[in-house]
């Protein structure tokens, strides 16, 4: 098992302690700095805080929904522990942090066990935590179980220098589009997918837009032949 790296941080660690985590602090609306973009609110002062693992019982069909899951992966040899690194409920919310080699596992037997047949993935979503070592990226994939009229999250996350997480296609179809917008966006990687392409952004765009490091202006863009200015430059306030 690895240990705490340089920093001081544990790229095995699990989603905080019951007590919530905070990784940083964010000052302005989007913590812009060093550009002239003026879309954000310089004085607010935000902490980025993750909710804290929860404690038994977790509420309503919550624990139904982890015991099912639990006996199902014992009877494919898979610990739950070894597959689930932390059960938050948050807001309402359950979310199962799942760790990325089992997350295949996971979800196939979420779609198949009686118990818990949650038939449907509602999309992908990415999120981009730059202050968060070893765990930048995140994806999260809502749940929704019809036969049972139950819903729930994945939550998977991978770092910055190995940005890989497996597809779900083989399990939800349905995820094939999203996950595809998830990389265009994010930068992450989904294996096995069968064509992970840029679905929005042109093939040969540089970066991922919608991660906290990309530039909220001054990048220039060619469009079908079309010098188009970066958005500081292009700005006129009367």
């Amino acid at each position: 098992m690895s240990g705490p790296d340089e920093h001081g941080t544990d790229p095995a660690r699990p989603r905080g302690a019951e007590s919530g985590e905070v990784i940083g602090v964010r000052r302005g609306m989007f913590g812009a700095s060093g550009t002239p973009d003026t879309s954000g609110y310089g004085k607010l002062v935000q902490e980025i805080e993750f909710p804290g693992r929860s404690p038994r019982p977790y509420g309503g069909y919550f624990d139904e929904v982890v015991d099912a899951l639990a006996e199902a992966l014992q009877r494919n040899d898979v610990h739950l522990d070894d597959a689930v690194e932390t059960v938050v409920v948050y807001r309402g919310e359950l979310t199962l942090y799942i760790v990325r080699e089992h997350l295949v596992t996971v979800a196939r037997l979420l779609r198949d066990e009686p118990d818990l047949r949650f038939e449907l993935s509602l999309g992908v979503s990415g999120v981009h935590y730059p202050d968060d070592p070893d765990r930048e990226l995140h994806a999260v994939y809502p749940l929704k179980s019809i036969t049972h009229n139950r819903r729930i999250q994945l939550e998977v996350v991978a770092p910055d220098n190995d940005p890989h997480i497996p597809s779900l296609f083989s399990v939800y179809p349905t995820c094939d589009w999203h996950e595809r917008e998830t990389y265009d966006f994010f930068g992450i990687v989904f294996d096995g997918h069968p064509s992970l392409t840029r679905i929005q952004m042109p093939d040969d765009w540089h970066g991922h837009p919608q991660r906290k490091d990309y530039p909220l202006g001054g990048i220039p863009v060619e469009y079908k032949g079309a010098q188009i200015p970066p958005p500081d430059q292009r700005r006129a306030y009367t």
